[in-house]
C-alpha cells in the first residue's frame, strides 16, 4: 500500500531535522532560527509526511494583513518530482490568500516557475562571505562618532529598536523582531544617541554551514555605510571564522561597504513579490535578519 502524504504543523521536536535539511541545501540556517519563525506565525510553518516520515518542509509567515512571506521551501532530494512540494507550496499560499503582498526569495533557476504563480522579481540579493580572524576589535571602538554610544544586549531600549526597524523595513514585525533580538544564541549592538535615538543596529549569531559553523549578521541596519561599517566590526571584533551578510539590492551602498571590509559574493537570490509591491525604501538596510522570513 502506498504511504498518504499529509502536511502538519511543525512542531518543535522537527526544529533538528528541519534544520540540518536547511544546512544540506545551503541556507545555513542560524541558532534558533526555526524556533523563532514558529513563534512569529504559529500556524505558518509546516511539513509534509510520507505516512510518518517527514519528507518537505515550508514556512508561509503572516506579518500582518498587508505583509507575508514565503521560505523554508525544502523536499528532500529523494523524494522530489512527486507533488509533494507543489502541495507544500499550496498550503503556504492558502494560509496567506488575504495577505496584500506576499515576498520571497528566489534561487536563479526557479525565477520562471515563480513567475507563473504571479511573483515579480524586484532586487537581486547578494550573499557575501568573510573569513574573520579577530583582528578589527581595537579600531571599531575608538571610531565612534560624537554624540552616539554603542549598546549591546539587554542594555539596549526594545522600542527605539522597533521604531527604527519599522521605518526602514518593508513592514512592521514587532513580534518577531522581539523574539530575534532576544534569543540567547545571538549577540546584538546598536548605536543610539543621547536621547536613546537609533542610528543603526545589527545582530550576529552562530550558523551552519554545509561542512562547518560559521556566524551570520542581519539583520544589519544604519543611517550610513559608515555606521554600518562600525557595527560589523564590532560585531566581528571576538569572532573567528566564516561570516555570511545578505544585503538587498535596494541598497546601492551595501555591496562597495562590504567590499571594503573583505568580503566577497559568495551567492545570490531574487526578490520576488506576489500583490501589491512595497514602495518602501531599502537604501538602510545593508543585512536583511534572514532569507526564509523576508
Amino acid at each position: 500500500m502506498n504511504a498518504t502524504f499529509r502536511i502538519r504543523t511543525v512542531e518543535q521536536t522537527d526544529v533538528p531535522l528541519i534544520n540540518d535539511w536547511a544546512r544540506r541545501e545551503g541556507f545555513a540556517p542560524g541558532a534558533g532560527d526555526v524556533g523563532i519563525y514558529r513563534q512569529t506565525d504559529r500556524q505558518g510553518i509546516w511539513k509534509g509526511c510520507l505516512g510518518g516520515e517527514p519528507v518537505g518542509c515550508i514556512a508561509g509567515i503572516r506579518y500582518n494583513h498587508a505583509y507575508g512571506f514565503i521560505g523554508l521551501y525544502i523536499v528532500r532530494p529523494q523524494q522530489r518530482g512527486h507533488g509533494y512540494g507543489v502541495k507544500l507550496w499550496q498550503k503556504a499560499l492558502d494560509h496567506l490568500h488575504d495577505v496584500s503582498c506576499i515576498g520571497l526569495e528566489a534561487a536563479e533557476n526557479r525565477v520562471d516557475d515563480y513567475s507563473n504563480w504571479g511573483f515579480q522579481p524586484a532586487s537581486i540579493t547578494t550573499r557575501w562571505q568573510l573569513h574573520s580572524q579577530s583582528r578589527q576589535a581595537p579600531n571599531a571602538i575608538s571610531t565612534i562618532p560624537a554624540g552616539l554610544r554603542l549598546i549591546y544586549g539587554n542594555d539596549i531600549p526594545e522600542p527605539k529598536i522597533q521604531i527604527y526597524d519599522a521605518d526602514r523595513e518593508l513592514s512592521p514585525r514587532p513580534h518577531f523582531l522581539s523574539d530575534w533580538l532576544h534569543h540567547p544564541a545571538g549577540h546584538v549592538a546598536a548605536l543610539l544617541d543621547m536621547q536613546q535615538n537609533c542610528h543603526g543596529f545589527a545582530r550576529i549569531r552562530p550558523c551552519l554551514l554545509k561542512k562547518d559553523a560559521g556566524w551570520r549578521i542581519g539583520p544589519l541596519l544604519a543611517d550610513t555605510p559608515e555606521l554600518a561599517e562600525l557595527l560589523i566590526l564590532n560585531l566581528l571584533a571576538t569572532r573567528n571564522g566564516v561570516v555570511i551578510i545578505d544585503s538587498p539590492g535596494g541598497n546601492a551602498l551595501a555591496s562597495p561597504l562590504l567590499h571594503k571590509l573583505g568580503f566577497r559574493p559568495a551567492g545570490r537570490t531574487l526578490r520576488m513579490y506576489r500583490g501589491v509591491m512595497p514602495s518602501r525604501k531599502l537604501d538602510e538596510v545593508y543585512g536583511l535578519a534572514c532569507l526564509e522570513l523576508g
